[in-house]
């Protein structure tokens, strides 16, 4: 299923600058720059060149994430994650090519069957990457985890419920309990959303790690992800079911009382559930610049 989110599922060539939004679509023109030769011997010499043109928050968010994020079993120190939490903060949708006029941000009333999620990844490397999830309204990214992971939700668009848990005993790991037990959780968030609002950030441990996300109308969120994940390094997704306040079916309070149950939940781990397939789509939004040269293009 493709989603018209921003355009994103426009099939298109050569995208070289900025998005213009034309009849609820992100399309994109071409921008021709010219630039005189100042040399000496070369004075009635003229060149062009065609430069992506770039948000200048996008840049820095990207240029920032490529000086912060070091690899596995690195988390950002305080003064960085200050840093990409400034940047995320002033970030806009229209940053990333997309605008609440657009219809998939209009769309509201019953869906039929379970709405799906979308996303685009705007960059990926090994040690980071920058991608935009598309929630449709009442659209659910169930509870997951993500291990050894720092992860910043920047809310472009929409208003997210958003529950988030983390371990009480952080020490035990996936590899040495049974899928089928349960395991103590803190509850960190169970509140409503609505853009535009503060950077959320989540670290291995802490944070609310492990979050689920319902979109309570149509949504946009940007994720900066590090490192991704990569089942080949052990950072594979696990899905969880939550049994906040109450007793397991066991009958069993398993050591926590009446009050304390209003901030903490059982989780037990579970299969991949339908609802967690997503689609993929190409980003056709205002494109990065990766060239070190960077330093010497105009940036809007």
């Amino acid at each position: 299923m493709m989603v018209d989110a921003g355009g994103c599922a426009e099939q298109g060539k050569n995208i070289m600058t900025a998005a213009k939004h034309v009849n609820n679509r992100v399309r994109y023109a071409k921008k021709t720059i010219k630039k005189n030769n100042r040399s000496s011997s070369c004075k009635k010499m003229r060149r062009e060149v065609v430069f992506p043109r770039v948000p200048e928050v996008l840049q820095q968010l990207f240029v920032s994430c490529r000086e912060i994020f070091k690899g596995p079993a690195n988390v950002p120190p305080a003064s960085d994650v200050g840093k990409l939490c400034n940047i995320l903060d002033k970030m806009k949708a229209e940053d990333v090519g997309l605008s609440k006029s657009l219809h998939f941000f209009k769309a509201r009333g019953a869906v039929k069957g379970t709405p799906r999620v979308t996303y685009t990844t705007i960059y990926q490397c090994d040690e980071f990457s920058l991608c935009i999830f598309f929630l449709p309204e009442m659209a659910v990214i169930p509870l997951h985890n993500h291990p050894g992971m720092t992860v910043f939700s920047k809310l472009l668009l929409g208003t997210m419920h958003i529950k988030s848990y983390d371990w009480v005993d952080p020490g035990d790991t996936n590899d040495t309990i049974p899928c089928s037990q349960l395991r103590l959780a803190r509850l960190k968030a169970n509140d409503v959303y609505t853009a535009p609002c503060d950077t959320s950030v989540l670290y291995p441990t802490s944070g609310g790690n492990i979050h689920e996300f319902t979109a309570i109308t149509p949504c946009a969120v940007l994720d900066v992800i590090g490192p991704p994940y990569s089942k080949e390094d052990g950072r594979d997704c696990s899905y969880y079911k939550d049994f906040p306040r109450m007793d397991h079916a066991d009958g069993e309070r398993r050591g926590v009382s009446e009050e304390e149950g209003e901030g903490y939940g059982w989780l037990e781990e579970i299969e991949v559930p339908d609802g967690a397939e997503m689609d993929r789509i190409e980003y056709l939004g205002p494109q990065i610049i990766q060239s070190p040269l960077f330093s010497f293009i105009n940036i809007l």
